[in-house]
């Protein structure tokens, strides 16, 4: 069987990655494409997962993103109907839900947040199977354009399958150059180009609040170009400019969050990470909170901050590693069901 993935964040190659091993094992031919947006393709690259470059990020705006999707699924069009693919799987990917309902393949899209904007919902109705968490109620995900009938609801977060086998390296602290004296944060900005985004001004207050603080030494991992320009303007303006580092490459961002003593996100995927892995984690996410963060936050694993001053920076207790692994058998079993 041929199967095509599609990448379009720089989350999705961690979470495709034991499904493509899987799928290869059993042997079935993946091809994998990725849109150049933020790390996503820097991502590839570091997990050594082969594909091929097709479209970029348009940015925000409704308009120039509507023209991303139709330039963009006409170039997969001509790409995949070259190699007659049998399967495709997307993590909310439109560009894939239109090109393989154009092209009669079945397709499989992964979610964890009930609340996509319309061109998710389009990937959705598309799809002939949706894997999402157990956490998200099946009426949240049928408004989201996934009917009850084609769902398959997993337990956990993603993040405990992708992780399940992971062995942190402690030679990322080295090629950053971290000093294990002081507290060690990671952040996460906000995704200003996604429809779901609202303005965010815990952000620049957190980055204000650890640019200032000579105990702490932030490692800020950003989505764009634009907010990387942003990030290495404050730190060479900053008075304490080694308090706030912005690396200029994909780094091993999971073996970082395992050694971090704290991380701080305005998204998703690195704060499940950080619960995943035992680091203490705040979500400074501004849009509608999802069924999953809000499972997290009503345990405890993690922490609204509205206010920098609640950041509490110290060095953590919790030893490294993967505190409830699940096997990605699981959702390899759940993809193929849309060909069973």
């Amino acid at each position: 069987m041929r199967v095509w993935v599609d990448c379009t964040a720089a989350a999705h190659p961690l979470v495709m990655r034991p499904i493509v091993e899987r799928l290869e094992a059993a042997g079935h031919e993946v091809r994998v494409t990725a849109r150049e947006y933020g790390q996503t393709q820097g991502v590839l690259e570091r997990l050594g997962i082969p594909y091929d470059s097709v479209g970029r990020h348009a940015g925000g705006g409704v308009a120039r993103k509507g023209a991303a999707v139709a330039w963009r699924s006409l170039s997969l069009a001509r790409w995949a109907r070259r190699h007659r693919f049998d399967l495709a799987l997307g993590h909310g990917s439109v560009d894939l839900g239109v090109v393989s309902a154009a092209l009669r393949i079945p397709s499989v899209q992964m979610q964890d947040y009930e609340y996509a904007g319309l061109q998710r919902q389009i990937a959705f109705r598309a799809a002939r199977r949706v894997l999402a968490p157990d956490a998200i109620p099946v009426e949240a995900m049928r408004r989201a354009g996934a009917s009850p009938r084609k769902l398959f609801r997993y337990p956990g977060l993603k993040e405990d399958y992708y992780l399940s086998d992971f062995e942190p390296d402690p030679a990322v602290l080295g090629e950053l150059g971290i000093d294990g004296e002081r507290v060690l944060v990671v952040v996460r900005p906000p995704p200003e180009s996604s429809a779901y985004h609202a303005a965010n001004p815990v952000y620049e207050a957190v980055l204000d609040r650890l640019a200032g603080d000579p105990s702490s030494f932030a490692v800020v991992i950003p989505r764009t170009e634009a907010q990387a320009l942003s990030l290495e303007r404050r730190a060479s303006g900053s008075s304490s400019p080694h308090n706030l580092l912005v690396p200029d490459h994909a780094v091993d961002a999971q073996s970082l969050i395992a050694f971090a003593d704290i991380v701080v996100s305005a998204g998703g995927t690195m704060n499940r990470e950080a619960v995943a892995l035992g680091t203490p984690a705040y979500t400074i996410f501004s849009g509608r909170m999802g069924a999953v963060d809000e499972r997290l936050i009503a345990t405890g694993r993690l922490r609204v901050l509205s206010d920098p001053s609640g950041l509490e920076l110290r060095k953590r207790e919790a030893k490294q590693g993967v505190g409830e692994p699940r096997d990605p058998q699981l959702l390899v079993d759940g993809v193929l069901q849309a060909v069973g």
